[in-house]
């Protein structure tokens, strides 16, 4: 199966020479349409560095990073704007939600800034506040929203359109563990519909929705399973995370 997102023997150092740290270490990872793959491990170990690099967010410094068939090493900052825009769907950590705008316009901005109209824009937004269940909640603003109604917003925004891959990055980290199993619910069906998934989580009962779970330590991936029971034996390995 075609790989929406790959990434070969890609490398990320910070710095230069006695300050160089190594990010991520000649990591390989493919990630088909419809399958969400969940990334673990200790603080430090590259996970956040990861999605940036899938995302676009940063780039390389060493191997290729690939989505929908496109390099992204060949984009200019113009390409990368847009793909994100049409393309990539990012969860961040702490959501990145505009305080001034309403739930509805939050999901609509990224389709406003590709240049689709207002009407459009605001429809395809209700569309994707509906399949997240906050059709009734379109004009709050983030501050009257609960905190998993602010993390469906932020999946809303990042599935509005015709998005190929989503990116998630500890998405369940301030939800108690009933919103957090509703949130990766969300993205579970998400992939259902098509669309490739990549998960950062510390949680293995969080990655247990996904289909396999990769394992990063000192910026290199140490073990992959598709297994429940040895992502919790691989995480402790680890050491975990806290």
């Amino acid at each position: 199966m075609t790989a929406v997102l790959e990434l070969d023997r890609v490398t990320r150092v910070y710095g230069s020479g006695h300050l160089a740290v190594t990010a991520l270490d000649g990591v390989s990872l493919r990630v088909a349409a419809g399958e969400l793959v969940a990334v673990m491990g200790p603080s430090g170990a590259g996970k956040t560095t990861l999605l940036h690099l899938a995302g676009g967010l940063d780039r390389p410094t060493g191997g290729r990073v690939v989505v929908a068939g496109g390099d992204l090493g060949r984009l200019d900052a113009h390409g990368l704007a847009v793909l994100r825009r049409r393309r990539i769907g990012y969860v961040f950590q702490d959501l990145n939600l505009l305080p001034g705008l309403t739930a509805a316009e939050n999901v609509a901005l990224p389709r406003e800034l590709d240049g689709v109209g207002s009407r459009q824009a605001h429809r395809e937004a209700l569309d994707a506040l509906e399949l997240v269940g906050l059709a009734d909640r379109a004009a709050a603003f983030p501050d009257q929203l609960s905190g998993g109604e602010r993390q469906r917003v932020a999946i809303a925004r990042a599935v509005v359109g015709q998005r190929v891959l989503l990116l998630a990055d500890e998405p369940t980290g301030a939800l108690d563990s009933l919103t957090g199993e509703a949130i990766l619910g969300l993205l579970r069906a998400g992939c259902d519909a098509g669309v490739a998934g990549v998960l950062v989580t510390h949680e293995a009962r969080y990655a247990a929705w996904a289909d396999r779970v990769v394992f990063l330590g000192d910026g290199r991936v140490v073990d992959q399973s598709p297994f429940v029971a040895t992502a919790r034996s691989a995480n402790d390995r680890l050491g975990g995370s806290r």
